[in-house]
């Protein structure tokens, strides 16, 4: 990882620099061209991110043990499955057809674990299957905590791909009522996650070391699905992902990661699309999100942890994806303290009533943390049940806390919209301005409320609708 000054450096640099490609390395930086235009930077990241190759060796895991039935434990066979794969220099651990119960699944460097066609990992809600414990972040938090369903820690070169599906096998009976409302199945008296939420957030704020920060059983903070930490190379294609505990696929720390052709579909609480977090070069291209929370929710470590990790995350690219249900389609944060720089989204669509914004920025001045560089194009939204566009300094503690964010440079274009409650949802503090968002040829279609704007420096509206008229922002 860069440190965040080589970083600030390679951003000063690119104004001037000239295109430079590496040779596979997932370490470089993209230097964007001459030129003024970021888009030039969004294709050398769309170049720069490439799966990664495995061998033609074919581990199939019946022959480790698996049964496919829908009944038989076949966790031990995928282990030894994924062990042999990897001892013998990397390939593919094949899920065929069938209804596979599982636990926790280790990735280990070079190996891809593809679930094929007619093929269903079940995933156990016995959450002793996702024990020892192991490094993780809850909510933008270190930890050690469960294991998520998936799980990579310091690999190079690991997949999940195929056409099969995921499936975490939550719901209003398991891990969803952890979150502790009765909208997900929980019912007084019954354990949920706060007491060991406050506890962790207040240990990161006393700064005690992470390697004392022990949970998972018996404080009900829930896993993710697929976590690659500290990761590179990273390719997730082609499943479908259902009923997970809380955020689906969440690369940490992570370089070289690419998410394309995935299908998300669940609904509970937290059950966020793809959260890339502290990372570099992302690629999340033609997937498909219907979801509980976010879509796509770009992270970097919340409050005093992530000022501590320090890494943001940045270079991602979103394009050909469908954003349907969700608190968010596009969002970043709230979880941003380490910051987040040059994220791209192109070519998109987005709808739903229940879809509440299409393009969210969400901090406070306890989350702090910054935003350079957010680029949206050429983006179809049909029905959004909130705000398109909700920047929000304001969100669950608000002002007044030490340590306000620094958000701006968002462009956006081309976009159109059929009909939203709002179009922009604006809100920043007066001693930190919101500065420079610029809109060029949109449409925000039929509109029910003005728009609110609050402590914006340079707002630039060029050929801007709403309702049919030019929008004006009082």
């Amino acid at each position: 990882m860069l440190s965040r000054r080589d970083a600030m450096r390679v951003v000063a640099m690119s104004a001037v620099a000239v295109p430079v490609l590496s040779t596979g390395t997932a370490h470089a930086s993209p230097v964007p061209p001459a030129g003024g235009d970021p888009w030039g930077l969004a294709n050398l990241i769309a170049a720069r991110v490439r799966p990664p190759r495995f061998p033609r060796r074919r581990f199939d895991i019946r022959k480790y043990g698996a049964v496919g039935d829908g009944v038989t434990d076949c966790t031990a066979a995928i282990r030894a499955a994924i062990r042999a794969c990897h001892a013998a220099g990397g390939g593919h651990v094949d899920v065929p057809e069938g209804r596979y119960p599982t636990g926790a699944i280790h990735l280990l460097s070079n190996v891809d674990l593809h679930v094929g066609e007619g093929a269903r990992l079940l995933f156990s809600t016995d959450p002793k299957a996702y024990l020892p414990l192991v490094l993780t972040r809850f909510e933008g938090v270190e930890l050690y905590n469960y294991s998520p369903l998936i799980y990579a820690y310091g690999q190079r070169n690991i997949a999940v791909t195929g056409s099969g599906v995921l499936d975490g096998q939550a719901d209003q009976d398991h891990w969803w009522p952890w979150k502790g409302s009765g909208d997900d199945g929980w019912e007084p008296g019954e354990p949920h996650q706060a007491a060991a939420r406050t506890a962790l957030f207040a240990q990161a704020e006393q700064g005690v070391p992470v390697e004392k920060r022990l949970y998972g059983e018996g404080g009900y903070l829930r896993p993710s699905f697929i976590q690659p930490y500290r990761c590179q190379n990273v390719l997730i294609e082609g499943v479908t992902i259902v009923a997970s505990p809380m955020w689906e696929i969440h690369p940490t720390l992570s370089q070289n990661v690419l998410v394309q052709g995935v299908t998300v579909q669940t609904h509970g609480p937290n059950n966020d699309g793809c959260n890339p977090e502290s990372s570099k070069m992302v690629v999340i291209r033609d997937c498909t999100f219907d979801t509980g929370d976010d879509c796509i929710a770009i992270k970097s470590g919340r409050n005093a942890d992530g000022r501590r990790v320090n890494v943001p995350s940045e270079y991602i690219l979103v394009e050909g994806c469908t954003f349907r249900e969700g608190h968010g389609g596009m969002t970043i944060g709230s979880e941003m303290s380490g910051g987040v720089r040059q994220v791209f989204i192109r070519d998109c669509s987005m709808s739903s009533p229940n879809l509440d914004i299409a393009l969210r920025f969400k901090t406070n001045s306890v989350r702090g943390g910054f935003i350079e560089g957010f680029h949206a194009r050429d983006l179809e939204i049909g029905q959004v049940g909130g705000s398109v566009i909700d920047i929000n300094f304001n969100y669950e503690e608000g002002p007044g806390h030490g340590f306000n964010p620094v958000v701006g440079g968002i462009d956006v274009r081309n976009m159109t919209v059929s009909t939203a409650n709002r179009a922009l949802n604006l809100r920043g503090y007066a001693d930190a301005p919101i500065r420079d968002v610029t809109l060029t040829d949109v449409n925000f279609g039929t509109t029910a409320t003005p728009v609110r704007v609050e402590h914006v420096e340079n707002l630039v509206l060029k050929n801007v609708l709403a309702n049919g008229e030019p929008l004006i922002v009082p």
